[in-house]
């Protein structure tokens, strides 16, 4: 299958420079994909198409600060660091943004509150650090790091939190787990009070998720690995609902990730702590999710990839094209799509 067969035409005014004004009034297209109908609303309307008994599953990993821009030792270089993933005893791995300079032993300074020391050279600008510093490092960089907003956003962000979900939690995401940005607290509340049962997931979104496809064959890119974690409480939950033939619905293409990745591996829901470099593409038999919110994706995608493996590719392309002619915004910012079962 060829990369080229998940292309399609993108106005460039539709990439969403900015968050809605409210986070759940941003346009919601409903796809049945059984039938092909589509419906246009706003995203509170979810509450209208979920069901007492429903499972919604949500990724409810943070964001952290993880863009460092520092100066290299010896050459007054200036760098900039992405932190990927920050491992035990201060060892972190980053993606370099001029990764040619950073070879092992390389030593780059922080605002003189942190150092970070090159201790091995991967593949594809990957260096893996021991930080160096004083204190507790997420306070550190609270205060020198930035939010790791997507190229393709050139505005700033007013509000840094607005890169988040209301429901974040667990430090540890390089990216954003966008789909869930469109919900509240009060939906939140009402969708409990509907008799949704809502339960999270949690998923450090790191270079597995973004990393564009290079290859001109779907089957020879190859996705690196993300954390992941699912309780007892949350596999119980799910195992219930299984038994029970109620739908599960995952909050994005990460909560989709780990759900299939777990029942892959297990044949059931389990608590568990693992990495997963799963990567889902046409055909593929989901045997986790039953439905799934998502937001609209880039071009060439293994997101656009994976949601085209949930529906179909023809059905997606031909609803992307549907919701461009209504002036849908894209990517992280951008408004929400649900697949539904029926």
């Amino acid at each position: 299958m060829k990369v080229e067969d998940f292309d399609f035409y993108l106005p460039e005014e539709l990439i969403a420079q900015h968050p809605s004004e409210k986070r759940d009034n941003s346009k919601l297209l409903i796809l049945h994909k059984e039938t092909g109908a589509i419906e246009h609303r706003r995203f509170h309307d979810i509450i209208d198409y979920l069901k007492p008994g429903d499972v919604l599953v949500r990724n409810n990993s943070k964001v952290i600060p993880a863009r460092l821009f520092g100066i290299k030792e010896g050459t007054g270089a200036h760098v900039e660091l992405l932190i990927l993933k920050i491992k035990e005893n201060d060892v972190v791995e980053c993606l370099c943004g001029n990764a040619k300079a950073i070879k092992q032993g390389t030593i780059i300074d922080f605002d003189d509150i942190l150092k970070a020391e090159c201790i091995e050279v991967k593949d594809e600008g990957i260096r893996i650090f021991k930080f160096h510093y004083e204190g507790i490092l997420m306070e550190i960089l609270d205060k020198i790091g930035s939010m790791p907003l997507p190229p393709y956003i050139h505005e700033k962000l007013k509000d840094k939190d607005r890169y988040q979900t209301v429901y974040a939690k667990v430090n540890g995401s390089a990216a954003c787990p966008t789909a869930g940005l469109h919900f509240t607290e009060k939906l939140n509340q009402e969708l409990s009070a509907k008799g949704v049962i809502i339960t999270d997931i949690t998923l450090h979104v790191g270079l597995g998720t973004f990393r564009p496809v290079k290859e001109d064959e779907v089957e020879n890119h190859h996705m690196h690995s993300e954390e992941y974690e699912m309780t007892q409480e949350t596999a119980d939950i799910l195992n219930l609902a299984k038994k029970e033939g109620r739908r599960i619905i995952a909050v994005g293409t990460t909560s989709t990730r780990t759900l299939e990745s777990i029942m892959n591996n297990y044949g059931t829901f389990k608590a568990c702590r693992e990495a997963t470099n799963i990567y889902i593409y046409p055909p593929y038999k989901f045997k986790a999710i039953d439905a799934l919110i998502t937001n609209f994706h880039l071009p060439k995608s293994t997101l656009i990839m994976m949601i085209s493996a949930f529906a179909s590719r023809e059905m997606i392309l031909d609803t992307y094209k549907i919701a461009i002619a209504n002036n849908y915004r894209f990517f992280s910012f951008g408004d929400s799509m649900f697949i539904d079962n029926e």
